[in-house]
């Protein structure tokens, strides 16, 4: 009985040690993720830009599929006005934005098996009305313009109208139920005073999360005191850097086109991208006018390692006409990426905003880098 029992002990002793073990391996492991003031523990899976861009860059984009989104919901209401896109490679699903005034996301999911010829349509999902802290509908002031998904945790920035009770915001919100979780005060530089801030209904529309887990965002159109600097218009990017306790920082500009082209053209940077684990981003720009109508352009950026106000606007790499590629002339407003190909490129997806507009459709894009004859490998450098 003694020996039964001694054996008892040390099993037991076993066991406890083991699992003290386990769990002082699981806080060490949770520690290296989840450091203090961390905005979120999950890192976003980017492609590498062999993957997911053309090579050489000049080879441009190939168009796969243009996929026509229904214009209602799994409850007969009318959805559109998607304005960004995010996609869960897991779960095979889609997160469309909308701008409406009263804010949703609304899902789809199958985007792999189509791709495959494996199904015929999307197949819609739920859509995910957004709420205040205390669980009531957003009042009808809101128009999210960027999506960021973090695990159970979305990020939305979205554009104002210089007024008080509706000025452009970096927002988090819980993917469970819609509840806004926090809110990111804007840089004092974009927000709406005498002389300067963003312009009405020209804020933030883009969002990206970077490799380190830092949110990138810009405007939609120059600041009121940017406007026609040195003869171009160009536009703010800005930083939510990890550990920062949810506080932005400057983070350079780009130049967008000449000056007058954000009022005269409607021309905006529309979405970011990130690509890879550098600082490398696709940057989305679109314009109107007439008589000739829509434009879009994807660029591929190198930000900077850190803002000097002395810098000059970053340039672009690279830019190709999108139009010239077969996408429909419309405003295209968000970018991802979505499930790799059996070739294993992955392809860029866009969306785009039919303004609730009876004739206008919301379009899903999907294009994959080509490859020319002299693609060199390993030849990216961001």
């Amino acid at each position: 009985m003694s020996t039964l029992w001694a054996v008892a002990v040390v099993v037991a002793v076993v066991v406890v040690v083991d699992v003290v073990v386990d769990v002082a391996v699981v806080m060490m492991f949770q520690s290296t993720l989840v450091p203090k003031n961390m905005m979120a523990a999950a890192l976003p899976a980017l492609p590498s830009p062999a993957l997911a861009l053309p090579c050489p860059l000049a080879a441009g984009w190939e168009l796969i599929r243009n996929i026509e989104l229904p214009d209602r919901g799994l409850d007969g209401d009318r959805v559109g006005g998607f304005s960004a896109v995010a996609y869960q490679r897991k779960e095979d699903r889609l997160w469309l934005l909308s701008d409406a005034t009263r804010g949703y996301l609304v899902s789809f999911t199958g985007l792999s098996r189509l791709l495959k010829g494996e199904q015929a349509s999307l197949q819609g999902g739920r859509r995910l009305l957004l709420r205040g802290r205390e669980g009531l509908p957003l009042q009808a002031e809101f128009d999210g313009e960027g999506l960021v998904l973090i695990g159970q945790q979305i990020w939305i920035v979205s554009e104002g109208r210089r007024r008080p009770e509706r000025r452009a915001r970096l927002q988090s919100y819980n993917l469970l139920n819609g509840r806004l979780q926090s809110e990111v005060p804007l840089l004092g530089s974009w927000q709406e005073r005498g002389g300067q801030g963003l312009a009405a209904n020209k804020g933030p529309e883009a969002l990206t999360q970077m490799a380190s887990g830092d949110l990138v965002m810009a405007a939609e159109a120059p600041l009121i005191q940017d406007k026609a600097q040195q003869g171009k218009d160009w536009v703010r990017f800005a930083r939510l850097r990890i550990g920062a306790d949810h506080r932005l920082e400057p983070h350079g500009g780009v130049e967008i086109g000449p000056a007058g082209a954000a009022a005269i053209r409607k021309l905006g940077l529309t979405e970011l991208l990130a690509v890879g684990e550098g600082p490398a981003v696709l940057v989305l720009l679109r314009s109107f006018d007439l008589p000739a109508g829509w434009s879009a352009h994807l660029q591929i950026l190198r930000l900077p390692g850190s803002d000097s106000p002395s810098a000059p606007p970053i340039q672009a790499l690279q830019s190709w006409d999108l139009l010239a590629n077969g996408l429909p002339p419309a405003n295209w407003e968000g970018m991802a990426w979505g499930p790799a190909m059996r070739d294993g490129r992955i392809p860029l997806l866009l969306v785009s905003d039919d303004g609730f507009h009876p004739f206008q459709s919301s379009w899903l894009s999907v294009l994959a880098p080509q490859r020319g004859p002299d693609c060199v490998p390993n030849r990216f450098a961001f």
